[in-house]
């Protein structure tokens, strides 16, 4: 079956990895070394990607956990630089998201993401409107893994799993997209991902006949100001 739509990670898939000069704003604030700041930042995610916490909440528990007592101006930075720590655009694969939609596939980006992070995004990044689905965890309050938030997806995009490419940087989430019948791939970098199409899956060939390269030339990341 022709391929219809790819839909996206958002975190490490349209973005780079995280930006190092937010993560050190964020030990900065709170005065913690990275190694005790690290695992409390990741204990509750989940949760925060779930919609279980607002940025707030989820903050003001990682202070708790801490033992710390801060301003809501504090708060308010932390917040910020959560949200910057996750927006170093990366230009090759927005590039492409914009080529497959220019030769009529459909796009959408599958995210986890906490309330304060999504927003800080939709502030900031017009380009998110040119996706035909946008799913964010936090709305649904279902995260990746979980079988309902692709087959919700796809319900949106109006595709059929053999017609969807799913794209993502965990591995557990690349194997829940393969469980319900869909193409799906780990990315790691433009390049490896290009060489896994190619290897893998016949729609490559027929997505450069239809329009540019599969891939434009890798560019540095953008960070949004």
């Amino acid at each position: 079956m022709a391929l219809r739509a790819v839909i996206f990670d958002y975190g490490m898939v349209l973005t780079y990895p995280p930006d190092p000069e937010a993560h050190t704003q964020l030990l900065r604030i709170t005065g913690l070394p990275a190694e005790k700041f690290d695992p409390i930042y990741w204990a509750d995610r989940h949760a925060f990607d779930e919609g279980k916490f607002t940025g707030e909440a989820y903050w003001r528990d990682i202070l708790h956990q801490a033992g710390l007592t801060l301003p809501p101006s504090a708060v308010d930075e932390l917040i910020h630089w959560d949200a910057r720590m996750w927006m170093t655009l990366n230009p090759a694969m927005l590039a492409w998201a914009a080529a497959l939609k220019t030769r009529g596939l459909l796009t959408a980006i599958l995210s986890n993401i906490g309330d304060t992070n999504h927003q800080a995004m939709e502030r900031e990044f017009t380009w998110l409107a040119r996706f035909d689905v946008r799913v964010w965890s936090y709305h649904l309050r279902i995260v990746k893994p979980d079988p309902a938030i692709y087959r919700y997806t796809l319900d949106k995009l109006g595709t059929q799993p053999s017609e969807t490419l799913f794209i993502d940087d965990r591995q557990v989430n690349v194997e829940a997209a393969a469980a319900l019948g869909m193409k799906a791939l780990l990315f790691t970098t433009v390049g490896e991902l290009r060489a896994d199409l190619i290897a893998r899956y016949q729609p490559v060939d027929s997505l450069e006949r239809r329009g540019p390269p599969l891939f434009l030339r890798p560019a540095a990341p953008t960070r949004s100001a």
